[in-house]
């Protein structure tokens, strides 16, 4: 079908179908961000126009973003692509667009969207769009030069910090009611009546932020992954809110990387734990590195009511029945196992390698570890905030109950 006025012998160029084909979608009540936008335009630059199921699924899994809006742009597609052959779109009104990438997030763009009037037909029309906003869900393993500098500006902007326990300390309290009665307190407010406990006073205890542990799998697998999961470790070791940090790699051994880990310029940490890891882009034993933390580190102290992030695709060359004892002696002394693997991600994804089978009955939370998105949910997962609870369905069985710290 042709929409009216149509030029068929001449195509339009891509700026003027995506601006005219998100018109459409907006017209008819699909609510499409900018970044989906800039996403879509460049979904048609690698896909072509020559075959309509590939431009058809390039708009479905960049636009549409509810299940009850997938009526709404099928009807739209059909309506507006001239030819289902050929595919020469072209909008219903002619339109003028520029793309512009915004340098400051903190500015307000110019342009008639902020207020919602639509400019007039023919209008020029600018369509803007964040740099943290696209990088956000890809995955860093395809990640050009140019953004990866963007990335690890944003991963190291990421607050991390660790869930609060109770501590055996305890404050004065404000509250009319508690456990702990302050009777130094209590003492002094009651002098003035003869000794009678007419007024109370009471302590709390103090909270006090729980060690986290980090287990960084450095093998050749893990390559594209690694230097992220690094600088978010470094991210939560040079973090005010977080608490104690250890940070370790594990790959055909075990190494301890929390000192040089320690310095807050991050390129310098990384490279001090470049020259420090021998074993960096090599193979992979994972049973037996965590065998060896939870023998000189872990079973003593350092992963007692601590929370433990491993971060692995889980390809081992070791025993998995190793594997899984392993797992199972840590699994009783943490308070939380939060297992990440970059593989999670692809579709059709499942915990087939020897080692992730083994580890997975052990693990409270696993999830992915591909993008920046999934590195901002996994510092939710680390500070016991609402995240838990919304991605409890991730959450793996156990073979048996453990006694929490």
């Amino acid at each position: 079908m042709t929409p009216p006025g149509a030029d068929v012998d001449a195509p339009a160029p891509p700026a003027r179908i995506v601006a005219a084909f998100i018109q459409a979608l907006r017209g008819a009540g699909l609510i499409v961000p900018i970044g989906s936008a800039v996403l879509y335009a460049e979904a048609l630059s690698r896909v072509g126009l020559a075959q309509p199921d590939r431009v058809y699924w390039a708009g479905r899994a960049t636009l549409v973003r509810r299940p009850e809006d997938i009526e709404t742009y099928d009807r739209i597609f059909t309506d507006f692509w001239a030819d289902v052959t050929t595919l020469s779109p072209v909008p219903r009104q002619a339109q003028t667009a520029t793309l512009a990438h915004d340098e400051d997030e903190g500015e307000e763009p110019d342009g008639n969207d902020e207020d919602g009037v639509e400019p007039p037909p023919g209008e020029l029309r600018t369509l803007r769009w964040s740099a943290a906003e696209v990088l956000a869900d890809r995955d860093m393993g395809t990640l050009s030069a140019a953004e990866w500098e963007e990335a690890r500006r944003l991963i190291a902007a990421l607050r991390v910090s660790t869930e609060l326990r109770p501590s055996r300390r305890t404050r004065q309290s404000r509250r009319r009611h508690g456990d702990h009665p302050d009777l130094r307190r209590t003492f002094r407010r009651n002098v003035r009546h003869g000794g009678m406990p007419v007024e109370r006073a009471w302590r709390e205890p103090v909270e006090r932020p729980r060690r986290m542990v980090f287990l960084l799998d450095v093998s050749g697998s893990m390559e594209d992954y690694s230097r992220a999961m690094a600088r978010f470790a470094h991210a939560a070791v040079t973090s005010r809110r977080s608490g104690r940090v250890e940070v370790f790699t594990i790959g055909t051994h075990l190494t301890r990387i929390t000192r040089e880990m320690g310095r807050r310029d991050a390129e310098a940490a990384l490279r001090s734990v470049g020259s420090s890891v021998t074993d960096w882009s090599g193979g992979t034993r994972l049973g037996e590195s965590i065998g060896e933390f939870n023998a000189v580190w872990g079973i003593r102290g350092m992963a007692r009511g601590a929370i433990v992030v491993i971060c692995s695709d889980g390809w081992d060359r070791g025993d998995p029945e190793r594997m899984s004892a392993e797992m199972a002696r840590l699994a009783r002394v943490a308070r939380k196992l939060v297992w990440v693997n970059p593989l999670k991600a692809s579709a059709g994804y499942a915990p087939l390698a020897r080692g992730m089978a083994a580890a997975l009955p052990y693990v409270d939370v696993f999830v992915e570890g591909h993008s920046i998105r999934s590195l901002e949910h996994l510092a939710t997962l680390v500070s016991g905030g609402a995240g838990v609870k919304a991605r409890a369905a991730e959450m793996a069985p156990r073979t048996a109950p453990r006694a929490r710290s």
